[in-house]
């Protein structure tokens, strides 16, 4: 299965949201104390911020997805890192 990014053709007040929830992660969480973290690191090093910023919105987006077609509630589970 392929997941694509964020498409600039749906709605464009939610992708703006969005975007600017992942902005507000990225600048200003501590990353050790959050489960992206280590993710959001190890792409860092890789991305320009940008790119870090839209990645982690489409993050977001597909966690809500998820939250919203199951109807349980989150839980947030420790990513094991590839590198």
């Amino acid at each position: 299965m392929r997941l694509y990014g964020i498409s600039k053709r749906g709605n464009c007040y939610l992708r703006k949201i969005l975007i600017h929830g992942a902005r507000a992660i990225v600048l200003r969480s501590k990353r050790d104390r959050i489960a992206m973290g280590p993710w959001m690191t190890s792409l860092e090093t890789r991305a320009p911020r940008n790119v870090l910023i839209v990645a982690t919105a489409h993050k977001l987006a597909r966690i809500a997805w998820a939250v919203l077609s199951t109807g349980q509630d989150y839980r947030a589970v420790p990513e094991a890192l590839t590198v």
